[in-house]
């Protein structure tokens, strides 16, 4: 699989803000098909760093309920693979410049 099919995009909340500056752990969006090893080439050839450390975790799907004058509409909100990638000291990623 290619860079770009592996990684999905980064996830850019105040939670995984906290821990680029503090852990150096940046968060992604990745294919439910990529595993650990995947993940890390894909992330050292894209953004051109060294990887530590990879974590991976399935985050599960939700329900979602909303109320419209035709009643209540039940939807799904999909499921989807999060990576939790460490690069090496002294490195950063910078995930704004493609914005």
């Amino acid at each position: 699989m290619k860079p770009s099919e592996i990684l999905v995009k980064p996830i850019l909340t105040e939670k995984a803000n906290a821990q680029q500056e503090k852990l150096r752990k940046y968060a992604f969006r990745v294919s439910r098909k990529a595993n650990k090893l995947e993940i890390k080439k894909a992330v050292e050839e894209f953004y051109g760093v060294n990887v530590v450390d990879v974590n991976t975790v399935v985050v599960p799907g939700k329900n979602k309920t909303r109320y419209t004058k035709a009643g209540f509409i039940q939807g799904m909100k999909s499921a989807y693979k999060k990576a939790l990638v460490t690069v090496a000291e002294g490195e950063t990623i910078d995930l704004y410049a493609n914005i």
